[in-house]
């Protein structure tokens, strides 16, 4: 490797690790910024054991609100358990629904948009590793973006870098590893197109 080479992981280590992250660039577990993404890590972890004993969705609603860093409209309902592993990356708009037993893994970063139905056990997770062994542990972060009107079924997956469209259905149970286009229907394993909402 040479100096120019050097001097670029140098630059690169000297970013700031969220901006790296949401960039989509490998942060390893040896990264002298990665105990600030553990400071994160451990304040969720504290705020979630609070946020899951709540008694109402006001609550709820609040102490989500903590976790994530944006007061979430009164008009978005969240039921409990709900799980996260970071949570300052998720955004969630107006008049959104989100049933029981969710899990948002959002180091990449999750966008629900207005008016997006989310059904239980839906995971969404921005969070992938690399294929070569020796790098395994290493992340890589790609956003996930719900856009208006969706509609995630029950245990429905959503991985890294999915897009799903406005007014569009995921089926209950797939595992949605590609963009879902607006105003389409998607089922299965891996999902794919099952028909057109007219």
């Amino acid at each position: 490797m040479d100096k120019l080479e050097n001097g670029d992981i140098s630059n690169q280590r000297d970013r700031d690790i969220f901006d790296r992250m949401k960039a989509g660039e490998p942060i390893r577990l040896d990264d002298p910024q990665y105990p600030k993404v553990w400071e994160v890590v451990s304040r969720t972890i504290k705020l979630s054991a609070g946020l899951n004993t709540s008694t109402d969705v006001d609550q709820i609603r609040e102490r989500l609100s903590e976790i994530i860093g944006t007061q979430l409209d009164e008009s978005t309902t969240v039921f409990a358990p709900f799980y996260t592993n970071f949570g300052r990356f998720t955004k969630i708009g107006k008049g959104v629904f989100i049933n029981h037993a969710c899990s948002f893994l959002d180091m990449g970063g999750i966008t629900i948009e207005d008016d997006v139905l989310i059904g239980p056990r839906v995971n969404l997770t921005t969070e992938n590793h690399p294929l070569d062994p020796a790098d395994r542990r290493a992340l890589i972060c790609k956003p996930i973006v719900i856009k208006r009107n969706a509609w995630i079924g029950a245990a429905a997956t959503i991985l890294p870098g999915v897009t799903i469209g406005e007014n569009a259905v995921v089926a209950a149970g797939a595992v949605v590893s590609k963009d879902v286009p607006a105003n389409t229907i998607v089922g299965g394993v891996p999902a794919k197109i099952i028909k057109s909402i007219d």
